[in-house]
């Protein structure tokens, strides 16, 4: 373009931020979903914390260029949606497949995970990871555990000396009477 119109280089520029900041994107078609559909989609999404919004999808593809995302473009043809995730990916790809189940017309069709482009398949996996807070739990368990083991052992060998102790102790009462 030679001389965009200053609407289209805001739509751009504010693209090129939300794939900056985002901790993933899902690129949706949503033909034939009625508006109230949407709506629902939307609120869901919010408090999944993400977002929902349809662009044009030649500022979606100059965006991305913009944004290194090789293969994104391929994605991009029909009525296409983005669906920004600002904070846990997998409980915004678990509402996506949900509404999936009962809006069959919403049709994931890849995502953008980091700086790489993942297929549907892929996009729609995420929603099998457990939450952001289940992993950060078992890892706090993994990282516990070597403690753990480490104090058992530590409270193993002055209980082992104590037995051992007494059974010297009925010993030699035993050898005494």
């Amino acid at each position: 373009m030679d001389n965009p119109r200053p609407d289209k280089v805001a739509i751009v520029e504010e693209l090129n931020q939300k794939f900056a900041s985002s901790a993933a994107v899902v690129v949706a078609e949503y033909r034939g979903l009625k508006v109230s559909d949407l709506e629902a989609l939307r609120r869901s999404l919010a408090l999944a914390g993400g977002s929902f919004k349809v662009y044009k999808n030649t500022l979606v593809k100059r965006s991305a260029d913009a944004a290194g995302l090789e293969g994104l473009a391929a994605y991009l043809d029909g009525p296409t949606a983005l669906a920004f995730v600002e904070t846990d990916v997998v409980e915004v790809a678990k509402v996506l497949k949900e509404f999936t189940k009962t809006h069959p017309l919403l049709v994931v069709k890849a995502g953008v995970l980091g700086n790489s482009v993942i297929d549907a398949k892929g996009a729609l996996a995420l929603a099998e990871l457990p939450s952001r807070e289940a992993l950060l739990g078992q890892l706090a368990g993994v990282m516990a555990a070597p403690m753990r083991d480490f104090a058992s052992v530590l409270k193993a060998l002055p209980q082992n000396f104590a037995y051992a102790l007494s059974a010297l102790v009925d010993k030699q009462t035993e050898e005494a009477a």
